[in-house]
């Protein structure tokens, strides 16, 4: 089943309300087992996308994943890079910033992991936890010891930076693809009970997640701004509907390998002398 990804994508400076954004569309899969088999053939085809990036060494990929508690960020990366050579791969996780972080600037510890040439670079949570859950808890922005809750522009300045960030990246190679998975709050609820009757799901669970729950509409308020915001032809954000995890991975996939493909990357070209040392060479090992 063809997926058509414009559906998702957020146009540069589009304006909307979250709520008019569905959580879960009509599956793209007719069943568990054809589920199973498009990942298959999704996470191969990635393989061999990755393969050649890291090949042509000329341009890296970066993925941005940002949602609500249990939208399922985590799943949504191990089930779809799961057949991606960690040679040519990096997943970082960024939480609570540390006193070093806190000392630089708001994008100074994400930079430091961007990917290099002809590597994949996935941010779990990322540097749009500065214009998310601090202006949402602008309280925050005391301990950065930067612009304070009351400076007048302060998001403003921050979308901006954002902006001139990606399209610097872009510029220098750094492709860059963003999703925002769209969970709905009853789907939160529902999935916060099924980590407690987990045992192996207990750890990702706190009463911290049930607090941040009172803040859903300002939260859904941070995201509306953000994504209108900081989605550019470049590096544009995709709402992603997450109710539905298997419906949500495939989208996320199909997202990437088109990226990717838009590329129109191949493998280095193989110059004529280097031909005929290779030549030699088997010749050699064939005796």
């Amino acid at each position: 089943m063809k997926i058509d990804v414009r559906k998702f994508r957020v146009a540069e400076g589009e304006k909307f309300k979250l709520r008019k954004r569905p959580t879960k569309v009509k599956p793209v899969y007719r069943s568990k087992e054809d589920y199973q088999a498009q990942l298959n053939d999704h996470v191969a085809q990635l393989s061999n996308r990755q393969r050649l990036l890291y090949a042509s060494d000329s341009d890296a990929l970066l993925i941005i994943f940002q949602a609500m508690d249990a939208a399922g960020k985590d799943g949504a990366i191990a089930h779809v890079m799961s057949g991606v050579n960690p040679q040519g791969c990096r997943v970082y996780s960024y939480k609570h910033p540390s006193a070093q972080e806190l000392a630089h600037d708001f994008l100074w510890r994400t930079t430091r992991d961007l990917p290099e040439r002809g590597q994949i670079g996935i941010f779990n949570r990322s540097y749009y936890e500065e214009v998310l859950i601090v202006r949402v808890h602008p309280n925050l922005l005391i301990s950065e010891a930067g612009p304070g809750p009351e400076r007048k522009h302060v998001w403003r300045d921050r979308f901006r930076s954002i902006r001139d960030t990606e399209a610097h990246l872009t510029r220098n190679g750094t492709h860059i693809v963003k999703f925002f998975l769209h969970l709905s709050k009853d789907e939160q609820r529902k999935r916060f009970l099924a980590r407690i009757d987990q045992p192996e799901k207990n750890w990702k669970f706190s009463l911290a997640d049930i607090e941040e729950r009172k803040y859903w509409d300002k939260y859904m308020e941070a995201y509306e701004d953000c994504l209108s915001e900081t989605s550019t032809k470049e590096a544009p954000w995709y709402i992603v509907p997450a109710d539905d995890k298997r419906n949500a991975r495939l989208i996320v996939s199909r997202i990437i390998l088109d990226t990717l493909d838009g590329l129109k990357l191949s493998y280095p070209h193989v110059s004529e002398q280097r031909r005929r040392e290779l030549a030699l060479i088997k010749k050699r090992l064939g005796k």
